[in-house]
């Protein structure tokens, strides 16, 4: 009787561990604590708000259980920004909203928009961002063990500077000019006579601030919010000559401890905070909204439009620069970002 007494609690005890163990499913148990979004730029910025939001609509949708926060300024590279792609290769950084420019080292293909000249207006941003050449550069970069989620925006990369007006190559000899460190804005800057100075942003205003740089290139966005009239930038060239698309993404590793639905509310959270970071990127800068420029022009700067006989100068200059370029990323990829702007 005892015997078979302990035989009948033995199986009750292994009934309850396996009900308690089938109570939690695998996918649970892998969510992790806190999921780190890295961007380059801090919250007041339209990237960084894009981020805030991305990780807002995804704890609101997930019930609190997937919690994202933003490390902005590059904290999780040590303020390298162009090691945040390889950072989440590796599993050092679970989520990021990174431009295009910053991960080009790692995936050159991303050098497209780069190309000096290429897009002359938003129309040819979406144009390729939006259409086949977006759909595989999504699918280069998934093969690098990064999911990408939606296209974002920096906007077009603007040049501003403390000693002159600029409107032709001529003016631009000489000039210390900050940039990235992508090769690409090298060799364009070289080719245009300046003095390209690569640094992180983190480095950039107190060069700007002590004149150690005369200029940088970046949307106006970053102009106005980081206040670069107040270092010495007095004159702004608009020239549209590359833009800085943003990818929403999330490494294979972080992706993996995601369940199927959980991994569907982090997308379309994505997609919805990307709509919302392209209205920001691109407000006031807009053909038909230019309040930014006016905010701009109202400090005291000077703002250069080029013409499209000054830009035709511009793009002569660099043309080398497009070429060798062309076949570095690869002449069929640029072949159809080419066709897709003519069409657009």
């Amino acid at each position: 009787m005892h015997s078979r007494l302990s035989f009948l609690l033995g199986l009750a005890a292994a009934a309850a561990l396996l009900g308690n163990w089938s109570v939690a499913p695998a996918e649970a148990q892998t969510v992790k604590a806190e999921y780190k979004i890295s961007t380059v730029v801090g919250s007041p910025f339209p990237w960084g708000l894009a981020a805030q939001r991305w990780a807002d609509i995804v704890k609101e949708k997930s019930g609190g259980k997937i919690n994202m926060k933003v490390y902005p300024g590059s904290s999780l590279v040590g303020g390298d920004q162009t090691k945040e792609f390889t950072a989440m290769r590796q599993g050092v950084i679970d989520m990021a909203v990174g431009s295009t420019i910053n991960w080009s080292p790692q995936v050159q293909e991303l050098n497209l928009f780069s190309m000096p000249f290429l897009m002359p207006d938003y129309k040819a941003i979406d144009a390729l961002t939006q259409g086949e050449v977006g759909k595989k550069l999504f699918e280069i970069i998934a093969a690098k063990d990064v999911v990408p989620l939606a296209w974002g925006e920096n906007g077009f990369r603007e040049l501003t500077n403390s000693k002159r007006a600029i409107k032709t190559p001529e003016d631009l000899k000489g000039l210390k000019i900050r940039v990235v460190g992508s090769p690409l804005f090298n060799d364009t800057f070289t080719a245009l006579g300046a003095n390209p100075t690569q640094m992180s942003w983190a480095d950039a205003q107190p060069a700007l601030s002590t004149g150690a740089v005369d200029g940088q290139e970046n949307p106006l966005t970053i102009f106005t919010v980081a206040k670069l009239h107040t270092v010495g930038q007095k004159h702004v060239t608009l020239w549209h000559y590359v833009a800085d698309p943003l990818i929403f993404a999330v490494s294979k590793d972080a992706w993996a401890t995601l369940s199927a639905d959980d991994q569907k509310i982090v997308r379309e959270a994505a997609v919805q905070a990307a709509k919302y970071n392209l209205e920001l990127a691109r407000k006031g800068v807009t053909p038909e909204d230019q309040s930014v420029l006016k905010e701009i022009g109202g400090l005291g700067v000077d703002i250069v439009s080029l013409s499209p006989e000054q830009l035709a100068v511009f793009r002569t200059a660099t043309k080398p620069v497009y070429d060798k370029w062309k076949a570095r990323i690869g002449a069929g990829l640029v072949d159809t970002a080419e066709k897709a702007i003519a069409g657009k």
